[in-house]
């Protein structure tokens, strides 16, 4: 304790500036710590919860096809497993038969292969295990056997290590700073008897009284942070609808672990450079750095780009850069990350909302204003058809319903055109099902009732008849188109009177009778796979034609979806208006539905996708903030040392002037670095996204933020620049002439 009472305290209190660099990097390494720890931890309960409520807590689910005790023993055997916490049969899943049981497990990381046992032992198919991939993939358990497993999680692992790490850097860059500038006097101390064990307790204790309230204060300040922005989150989303409120959560574990990172780094800032500093000689202290081994050459970077431009002051910049390059390691690598960050989001923002646009907004805009779709009935029991598409305001209307169903297609059915591109092999690739000598291919069946079915007839081209079906009879040629403009051939020969529907492992179930073949479906809000065979159906045959060819329990959707096409130039507020009078009648039936108008969604992903900005952006911010924070610590942090090299320039007869431009040459070199690297690199990204999309690039230009990048990298530069600024205002106000005569000067 003498040497902190008569050096340590005695030195804090004649250079204030010392310490408020300590503390403030102290409070800033924490708050930004706090900050992101809280808003991971709380975005990720958040899909956690929000996962358990719309689909369920289960982490796999089982159907065991058995009765009595033999149920009674299967379920004894799942709960034997050692990873199996919970067995839970679901009665409302369940059929006759057929018990449907949901599994929690103890070690979540060992789920896959959990149900590969029990899979095992109870001889069951892959059609009765199923695991729960999302909730389990939240906890960074994914398939072994998916070779796409989702990747967004531990991504944003990646980034929130990254930046804590730059938070950790940051933090021990301040004390290396501080501690290089007393060398001279920790080689007066060594000099006069002062062991290396004392001096590094001597600034172990500094660190302690230095940082550790600084530390308590940002922790406390970046969890208050954390829980404005949920709170700002919450108020920015309050109408979205069906969107329940985050809640902010203070977890102890990650207080704890935001304290214990933080005094961690706190000590080993401190301590690996005060046990550099410890090491040094008496001589290589009071000489104010370390002398070099005999023999070895001092290393000098050369920069020729500066100078050519900027002569000698341009290479004297360049080897002052050089000489910091550890410690200005994070500032550049912060700008860089956060301005690349910044740009190449913004792009995908802009490329993503102009390809929503023309796949589905500005693509259904003419196909419905009101969408509703009625569960557990179907459309032969459905009785509001025409209180539906006779609602004032509606100018057509269509009630439908949607079944998955296979279908056989020979190979010979094939048509021309396909067959001589190698048939639906060569446009499916392995999508291609092959089932003996032809192929077994998707056929969603959409019913429409029997007016609807009519009029579309009519609207194909079709002879309107209710004893047939619709086939839409074409196949994305993908050889020669992409997707954005695809081109379609005919998918089966032209007098094609007939389909065989199968189950989904080829069991054929009859066949249903096609009363023509179009080009075109039904004005629906719908998408059709590439490479199905899709059908349109009359309701009174589908009727009949289940009755005589039952469907198997797994096929059986009972769903009514309701199409309501509003007038042309409908408004936000008259769709409001359609959407709650089809509400009412629908809750006047009793049914149980879902409702939803193109305006309003509209308007909702539009918002969804700016506060996806505005998220990304301020986490992009917070990387600048943690690079400027690095530029500002290393620029006025080292103004001690750089008096010194200052003042040798000017005993060498540089001009204060000239002094000045090596620190605008230094800034700019630092502030620009990150925009020359990351601009080619995001236009290679944009090229690589444009051409994967297959947008015109023309219509991307259109709507480029420019603007935006632009104001992004004027806030780097103009930061970059005040730091430089306040620098050098700091060291050439100075009265460099008196260290001249310091004897002490190297």
């Amino acid at each position: 304790m003498g040497m902190w009472k008569d050096f340590s305290r005695s030195y804090l209190a004649r250079n204030p500036a010392a310490a408020r660099t300590i503390g403030v990097a102290a409070l800033a390494a924490a708050f930004f710590l706090a900050l992101l720890c809280g808003l991971f931890s709380n975005a990720w309960s958040y899909e956690v919860d929000r996962i358990c409520r719309e689909e369920g807590s289960w982490q796999a689910r089982v159907t065991l096809p058995l009765t009595g005790s033999a149920l009674e023993e299967a379920l004894t055997a799942l709960e034997q497993f050692a990873a199996v916490d919970t067995v839970t049969p679901n009665a409302g899943l369940s059929g006759e038969g057929a018990t449907v049981v949901e599994l929690t497990f103890r070690h979540k990381a060992a789920a896959y292969e959990t149900l590969d046992l029990i899979q095992t032992r109870l001889g069951l198919t892959d059609d009765q295990v199923e695991a729960h991939d999302t909730l389990l993939s939240r906890y960074l358990v994914t398939d072994p056997r998916d070779a796409t497993p989702p990747l967004l999680l531990p991504f944003l692992l990646a980034v929130w290590g990254a930046a804590v790490l730059a938070l950790v850097l940051l933090l021990r860059n301040a004390f290396e700073i501080t501690m290089q500038a007393r060398l001279h006097q920790l080689g007066l101390l060594a000099s006069i008897g002062a062991t290396p064990r004392q001096l590094r307790l001597c600034l172990l204790q500094e660190a302690a009284v230095l940082a550790l309230l600084p530390l308590a204060a940002g922790t406390a300040l970046g969890f208050g942070g954390c829980a404005a922005v949920i709170a700002a989150v919450n108020r920015a989303a309050a109408d979205l609808p069906g969107r329940v409120p985050a809640v902010f959560r203070l977890s102890w574990p990650v207080v704890a672990v935001v304290l214990l990172t933080a005094a961690l780094t706190v000590f080993l800032s401190a301590w690996l450079p005060a046990r550099k500093l410890s090491r040094l000689s008496p001589l290589e202290a009071l000489r104010g750095a370390a002398c070099p081994a005999p023999g070895r050459r001092i290393k000098r970077r050369v920069h020729p780009l500066l100078a050519v431009c900027f002569g000698i002051r341009g290479e004297l910049a360049g080897g002052a850069l050089y000489a910091r390059k550890k410690s200005l390691r994070i500032a550049n690598v912060s700008l860089l990350l956060s301005f690349m960050g910044f740009t190449a989001m913004l792009c995908f923002f802009t490329l993503s909302d102009i390809s929503t646009r023309q796949t589905y907004f500005e693509r259904y805009q003419d196909a419905w204003d009101v969408m509703a779709v009625v569960s557990d009935t179907g459309l032969d029991s459905f009785s509001l058809t025409e209180s539906l598409t006779t609602l004032p305001g509606v100018e057509d209307g269509v009630v439908y319903q949607k079944q998955e169903a296979h279908a056989l297609l020979p190979a010979a059915a094939q048509s021309d055109p396909l067959q001589a591109l190698g048939g639906l092999p060569a446009l499916a690739g392995e999508d291609a099902v092959a089932l003996g000598d032809g192929w077994l291919v998707d056929a969603p069946v959409v019913v429409l009732d029997d007016a609807a079915f009519l009029r579309y007839c009519r609207q194909a081209g079709v002879s309107p008849s209710v004893d047939g079906a619709v086939l839409l009879n074409r196949v994305w040629d993908s050889l020669h188109s992409h997707f954005r403009n695809r081109q379609y051939l005919p998918f089966v020969q032209p007098g094609t009177a007939a389909l065989t529907l199968a189950d989904a492992d080829g069991t054929p179930l009859g066949e249903l009778p096609l009363t023509g073949l179009a080009d075109t479906p039904p004005n629906l809000r719908e998408e059709y796979d590439s490479y199905t065979l899709a059908l349109f159906c009359p309701q009174s045959l589908w009727t009949r034609w289940t009755r005589e060819h039952p469907l198997p329990a797994r096929n059986q959707t009972p769903e009514v979806c309701v199409r309501l096409l509003g007038q042309e130039g409908i408004t936000l507020a008259q769709c409001q208006a359609l959407q709650a009078e089809a509400a009412a009648l629908l809750d006047d039936a009793g049914c149980t539905y879902t409702i939803e108008n193109r305006l309003e969604e509209r308007l909702v992903n539009d918002r969804m996708i700016r506060g996806m900005e505005q998220i990304l952006g301020a986490f992009c911010l917070l990387l600048a903030a943690i690079g400027l924070a690095n530029v500002f610590l290393n620029t006025l942090g080292f103004v001690g040392q750089r008096r010194r090299e200052f003042a040798r320039y000017l005993s060498i007869g540089m001009t204060p002037g000239e002094l000045r431009s090596l620190f605008w040459i230094e800034a700019a070199v630092l502030a620009l670095r990150p925009l020359v690297i990351t601009l080619p690199l995001t236009a290679l990204v944009v090229a690589f996204m444009l051409r994967a999309s297959a947008l015109d690039p023309a219509l991307f230009l259109a709507e480029a933020p420019f603007v935006p990048v632009a104001l992004f990298a004027l806030l780097l530069v103009g930061s970059v620049a005040l730091a430089y600024a306040l620098g050098a205002r700091r060291i050439l106000t100075a009265d460099l002439s008196q260290l001249l005569k310091d004897d002490t000067l190297p």
